[in-house]
């Protein structure tokens, strides 16, 4: 960052860079309660041309700053300083342009977004020691870029004294309002409790064993099967070789599979890795030379920009669909669509678009407007880090990245993503852990995605009987309130301390995700839950109502009731005992 550049005061806005072939505006559309929103735009002077990189840039003093959350932060949301220059950068298919800057009291100061969710923004707020001032920007064009006359896109300025989740869930209303960002609905199927393969067997599948897995995953409240990687090849070492043809080798006849899990009453979901055409596939000998790249670590990356990559992918999923009676398609690796150092950017040898993430965006509406002619309540899996808005308007089951026998990290990435989903379902990570574990332990990885779509990946035929009642009683305690933990007012605490507790509210009803020893507080409710998150099974509650007589009963994690009688809950503050990864029901008399 040059220092001796003099950047305006927020709402002033500074362009930094120069492009002879473009002229630079930005320009304040609307300010009203504290939301400001600008368009920023580049006009060409000559014709098309490719534009250079520009930036934006706006500074506030820096006071009242605890943290910096952004979408693919995860444990790491701490202040960070202008002479650190690894920048977070979004596109189509990953994470989404926003930051929100939160103070002490997890209050908004300063929350900023761009309506461009298709092309490569790169973005930052850092501290600059010299002055103690807070920088932020966006940087445009700092990918190679097409050639283009004119540009615009609007940025949104949230400088309201509100909490700063309510901030992002604002944001993620504001870009439903773009007709390119409208996000599809999600169907029922999106909130099905899933049973999936992959930390389990891995590409190690035993049709017999899974519909036995099936029928005991069924018993305990799971509603959907996920057949992860591995069915269609018989080579197990994890690769990506044979990728690209997609048929079953592992499963010659996948339709009556199917048909015997729809029997069971579990919907079907099958994964496939969209970009990868393995060198060893029939596909990639067909479409040699129309690859985004063959340097990859996996497998070449297909390039969306020909229409006949399109039409051949289209017409994977859309065979899939029809000829195995599929619920669900898991698409994986949509981040690895973008463009690499042998990518030309030039709509010519048969490409019909020079722009990868454009091409991107096309292909999923293809795939999409073709699988829902078929089946319009289709569900659609992305995991993060593809969870932008652009994305919302083909998935509707949003799932934390993979993160195996980590509880808290789960419980982060739920939690960012559910802040930007609005209606769209989220799901955890698939739950794991090992067979011989504590059933108090076993039970927090299960609640620390409680807030999202249970996803399950354990091998329950060797599971005991204990990991199978806890699983069996929050699984149901899960299904009873869906409509408060997906759909209720979510309000998650203390960011910087990786979300420690969690509160969905809906209806007089409000459940309490308890993850670390801290106070929390309560207003006057007539059904409120406690999750003890956590192995010790002390809870402290601060009452901010009226003293009221409640019913209170506490549960172990296999379900069996503890403690049950009424008491007096008094205003102030109260402390419980409910049993280590338990929880407690209180209801008004």
């Amino acid at each position: 960052m040059d220092r001796t550049i003099l950047i305006k005061d927020f709402p002033d806005i500074t362009i930094l860079g120069t492009d002879d072939n473009f002229s630079h505006e930005v320009k304040l559309i609307t300010e009203q309660n504290g939301i400001y929103t600008y368009k920023f735009s580049a006009t060409a002077k000559h014709g098309a041309a490719s534009p250079k990189a520009v930036t934006v840039r706006w500074r506030l003093p820096a006071y009242d700053i605890k943290g910096v959350w952004k979408c693919g932060g995860i444990h790491d949301k701490r202040l960070r300083y202008d002479w650190e220059q690894d920048h977070m950068q979004t596109r189509i298919s990953v994470d989404a342009p926003v930051i929100s800057v939160f103070g002490h009291e997890d209050n908004n100061r300063i929350t900023f977004a761009c309506s461009d969710a298709i092309n490569l923004i790169e973005m930052n707020a850092l501290l600059r020691e010299e002055d103690n001032h807070l920088y932020c920007h966006f940087k445009f064009f700092s990918e190679r870029h097409p050639e283009i006359e004119k540009y615009e896109e609007e940025i949104r300025i949230d400088m309201r004294a509100i909490p700063f989740a309510k901030s992002l869930q604002g944001v993620a209303t504001w870009w439903e309002d773009f007709s390119l960002l409208k996000p599809s609905i999600a169907p029922e199927v999106a909130s099905a409790p899933m049973y999936s393969t992959w930390y389990n067997f891995h590409q190690d599948l035993d049709e017999a064993l899974l519909l036995k897995e099936c029928a005991i995953a069924k018993d305990l409240g799971y509603e959907l099967l996920l057949l992860d990687d591995g069915w269609q090849t018989m080579d197990n070492n994890r690769g990506y070789d044979y990728t690209g043809d997609w048929e079953p080798d592992r499963f010659p006849d996948l339709a009556g599979f199917v048909q015997k899990v729809h029997d069971l009453g579990m919907k079907f979901g099958l994964w496939f890795s969209v970009p990868f055409c393995g060198p060893k596939s029939k596909a990639y000998q067909r479409f040699k030379g129309k690859f985004l790249t063959e340097d990859h670590r996996w497998a070449p990356v297909f390039d969306p920009r020909y229409p006949e990559v399109r039409s051949y992918l289209v017409e994977t999923y859309v065979h899939a669909l029809k000829t195995y009676n599929l619920d669900v398609f898991k698409l994986d690796f949509i981040d690895d669509f973008k463009v690499y150092p042998e990518t030309k950017l030039t709509k010519e040898d048969g490409r019909d678009f020079a722009n990868v993430n454009t091409a991107v965006d096309k292909l999923l509406t293809e795939v999409m407007d073709a699988l829902r002619a078929i089946k319009p309540d289709i569900g659609i899996e992305f995991r993060q880090q593809y969870v932008g808005p652009a994305l919302r308007k083909f998935g509707n089951m949003f799932r934390a990245f993979d993160c195996p026998n980590d509880p808290i990290t789960n419980r982060i990435r739920t939690t960012d993503v559910k802040l930007l989903m609005g209606e769209s379902k989220v799901h955890s990570d698939m739950l794991t852990w090992h067979r011989y574990e504590r059933v108090e332990l076993a039970a927090i990885q299960v609640l620390n995605g409680l807030f999202a779509v249970p996803q399950m990946s354990i091998l329950l035929t060797k599971a005991s009987a204990e990991h199978l009642n806890m699983i069996k009683f929050y699984t149901q305690y899960w299904k009873k309130n869906k409509s408060v933990l997906l759909d209720g007012t979510f309000a998650p605490k203390n960011a910087l301390a990786n979300y420690p507790i969690l509160e969905a509210s809906a209806n007089g009803h409000t459940i309490v995700g308890i993850y670390d020893d801290a106070i929390t507080e309560i207003n006057q409710n007539s059904k409120i839950d406690f999750i003890n998150a956590k192995m010790s099974k002390n809870i402290a509650v601060r009452h901010n109502g009226a003293p009221a007589v409640f019913h209170l009963t506490t549960y172990d994690c296999e379900g069996n009731k503890v403690t049950e009688g009424d008491l007096t809950l008094p205003k102030g503050l109260i402390e419980f005992s409910v049993p280590a990864a338990g929880m407690m029901e209180l209801r008004i008399v």
